[in-house]
């Protein structure tokens, strides 16, 4: 079935690419062996419209013509089918290559190789690939989170949205809606950045906390989306990455690495306890939480009563 479809499609490709006139739908259907074994019109127009859609998913431009008579013809141009010259040097295709290799989730990770290959079909350079050649790594960007799909496509298409979200510190998750701007991916987890219109501000989700369906919204943005760069600092900044000050924390020994990759100062404290200092800004308390009983915060006390609250409230959950 899959080779009769491909077929298909290739024969319709060629028909509307080698015609200097639009044709119509009776003139396809005559022309197309697959067409004509359609058992009504009806199963022929259901088939038609997939194939077209299919082929301008794959990248051919396909104009819809209608003539003097009221009738619509289709046909491929040449000249609007044809990339231009590829001129990426060897560094930015190895860039590329490394870049489709990134995505884990499938539909992404679909259009990534299928933008490769016409890219190399176009004549854009093979670049070796250090990542299988010298080493058994390969850089990944896990999605597991529901949400990350949808909210991709809205950031994408300006959509508005909802979602029921669940704040660190919260026994249950509350509506909110909001204008997606951008995706970012920080320290394994992502994270949302939007205009939220019930609080009239900007506002960071971690998508792990958004609990049920992504909802899209009619309608217009109402607040201004700002720079990419500027939105990225922002997400830093909410998830933990810009330090304003120093905490003292007590760490399991054995424990916590990526605490440890962080600190300025550790200090053996004796029955399995070292002590650490930690730049700290917001979001420490999440990332301090998802270590529970390896970690002990010593100072300041107001981080110390903000990690104590969220253990509380994943207690009571």
């Amino acid at each position: 079935m899959a080779i009769a479809k491909a077929e298909r499609l290739m024969n319709l490709a060629l028909c509307l690419l080698g015609t200097r006139r639009p044709l119509s739908k009776r003139e396809l259907r005559g022309s197309i062996e697959a067409y004509l074994e359609a058992g009504s019109d009806e199963s022929f127009n259901r088939m038609f419209e997939r194939d077209k859609d299919d082929l301008r998913e794959l990248g051919l431009v396909i104009e819809t013509v209608e003539n003097l008579d009221g009738d619509t013809g289709y046909l491929a141009r040449r000249d609007s089918n044809r990339l231009p010259p590829i001129t990426l040097d060897a560094e930015e295709a190895a860039a590329l290559g490394l870049a489709a290799k990134v995505w884990q989730q499938a539909r992404l990770a679909g259009a990534a190789s299928g933008a490769l290959q016409k890219l190399r079909a176009a004549g854009m350079p093979e670049a070796e690939d250090a990542y299988e050649v010298h080493s058994a790594l390969e850089p990944r960007i896990p999605v597991h989170e529901a949400a990350f799909e949808p909210l991709m496509l809205a950031c994408r298409d300006r959509r508005p949205v909802t979602f029921d979200y669940r704040k660190a510190n919260a026994a249950r998750p509350e509506q909110r809606q909001v204008e997606p701007w951008t995706l970012e991916c920080w320290r394994g987890h992502w994270y949302l950045a939007g205009w939220d219109r019930g609080r009239g501000a900007e506002r960071v989700f971690r998508l792990s906390r958004i609990s049920g369906r992504v909802r899209s919204r009619a309608g217009a943005f109402t607040a201004e989306v700002p720079d990419v760069v500027t939105v990225r600092e922002t997400v830093e900044s909410w998830a933990g990455e810009t330090a304003t000050r120093t905490a003292r924390i007590r760490l399991r020994a054995g424990s916590g690495y990526p605490l440890r990759s962080r600190a300025t100062a550790v200090r053996e404290l004796g029955d399995g306890w070292d002590e650490l200092e930690i730049p700290y800004g917001h979001g420490l308390d999440a990332w301090l939480v998802e270590f529970g009983p390896d970690v002990v915060v010593e100072e300041p006390a107001d981080l110390r009563v903000d990690v104590m609250d969220r253990l509380r409230a994943v207690a009571k959950d």
